[in-house]
């Protein structure tokens, strides 16, 4: 499953040269993953609300390779890549065009909203087979 999202650069995006500043992708490639649980038809705050399950950031690797700036229309491109009972891996790009200007590989783990990790919900499970 590859998910799309179109992120435009705005002024508060930037460093004083003009550039992405180098935290902003880690913000948009949040979203990016955000929108693809959304897709895969899960409420992540009915899950922290009726389950006490959330998702956590435990690892991130990432590669700066461009320089977005001011008003440059990107694309961060979402790939599931697996999946074990509690993780979640994922592979993010940052694009402008054909053109990479970031890359990470991401781990998420299932836990608690008490901080113990706990398994994927059996419908996401499903879903990625």
């Amino acid at each position: 499953m590859t998910h799309r999202l179109p992120v435009r650069v705005y002024y508060e995006d930037t460093d004083m040269a003009g550039i992405v500043y180098y935290a902003n992708y880690l913000r948009y490639i949040e979203r990016g993953r955000s929108e693809l649980v959304e897709e895969l038809g899960l409420d992540q705050r009915k899950m922290r609300e009726e389950d006490g399950i959330v998702f956590a950031v435990t690892r991130v690797v990432a590669d700066y390779l461009g320089a977005a700036r001011l008003d440059d229309r990107l694309s961060v491109v979402t790939q599931h890549r697996a999946q074990s009972p509690v993780r979640w891996l994922f592979e993010q790009e940052v694009r402008r065009g054909d053109e990479v200007l970031f890359r990470a590989e991401v781990t998420a783990v299932c836990m608690t909203t008490e901080g113990r990790p706990t398994r994927l919900p059996a419908k996401l499970r499903a879903k990625l087979g």
